[in-house]
């Protein structure tokens, strides 16, 4: 019997919860700590990028009816889903990252319990971001959060998977749509993230995944206009500016966090203030009965 080669895999794009190859027909080499070659990544375009907004902004507001206790209950398997798939996760998490398998099962775990913690607060942050406001007259007023629409997350290169995690939680427990660009340096968990995905409860193109490269395509979140938000970590100082910037010519928020961050850290990551930045607040004025 003839030795044969193994077959590299190729991970393909996740938009609308399919996985098309990238119209630019380009691929980006994923190697491990010795170099070798253990996978390719589509190398995503501006295209790609309107496709993955399109698909967002088409289903963003079905997410954002849905009930929230169903919301919370769709992240919920997700985890659970999530667990399933720790083996693989933690194997491309070492390889690449160059960690130990105990710490890259570390990171699972911790990535698990985050969509866990934000299935939680799915139909309870209202009660902390919202209020009953006091006025005088007649009436009642409260202040209620409403999601932003769709939102651009950009990822850090580490940790590959609970920085994609910790991004995207509080974007989807409050309703928003996800336009997500990997870890450049290893987004093969994104990719198994996408699998995860797109045979979990999560209605097709809530979720879009892109991997590629943060020069070319963080011009375009910060540029286009259907992104109502930028929600990034482990840019550079001339990618936050260039976010920063697109923010002021289109009125999008942005929210960087700094390269202290510790994602690890799970008062404050886990916290209904990682949702805050992207809802906006409803006032609704009612006439007291008399």
């Amino acid at each position: 019997m003839t030795n044969r080669l193994p077959i590299t895999k190729t991970y393909k794009l996740f938009i609308g919860g399919k996985f098309p190859r990238t119209e630019s027909g380009r691929s980006v080499k994923v190697c491990d700590a010795s170099g070798a070659v253990v996978a390719h990544t589509c190398r995503a375009s501006r295209k790609d990028l309107r496709n993955a907004v399109e698909a967002a902004a088409k289903a963003q507001p079905g997410w954002a009816g849905a009930n929230a206790y169903l919301r919370g209950q769709i992240l919920y398997r997700m985890a659970e889903m999530l667990e399933g798939k720790r083996a693989e996760l933690a194997g491309a998490i070492a390889a690449v990252g160059g960690i130990s398998d105990e710490a890259a099962r570390g990171e699972v775990d911790a990535s698990t319990d985050r969509l866990i913690a934000f299935a939680g607060w799915a139909d309870k942050y209202p009660q902390v971001l919202g209020c009953h406001n006091p006025v005088t007259g007649p009436y009642y007023n409260f202040s209620v959060p409403e999601p932003t629409g769709v939102i651009g997350v950009i990822c850090p290169d580490e940790p590959s998977l609970l920085g994609l995690v910790s991004l995207i939680a509080p974007v989807l427990c409050s309703g928003n749509a996800a336009v997500v660009l990997a870890s450049e340096s290893n987004p093969i968990p994104a990719c198994v993230l996408g699998e995860v995905l797109a045979t979990s409860d999560v209605p097709g193109g809530v979720v879009n995944i892109l991997t590629g490269l943060r020069d070319e395509l963080a011009e375009h979140f910060a540029s286009h206009r259907e992104i109502g938000g930028v929600l990034a970590a482990g840019v550079s100082a001339d990618h936050r500016r260039l976010l920063e910037a697109g923010a002021a010519e289109n009125m999008k928020r942005v929210r960087v966090l700094g390269d202290a961050t510790d994602f690890g850290d799970d008062a404050a990551m886990e916290s209904p203030w990682q949702i805050e930045p992207f809802v906006e607040t409803k006032t609704i004025w009612h006439p007291a009965s008399a």
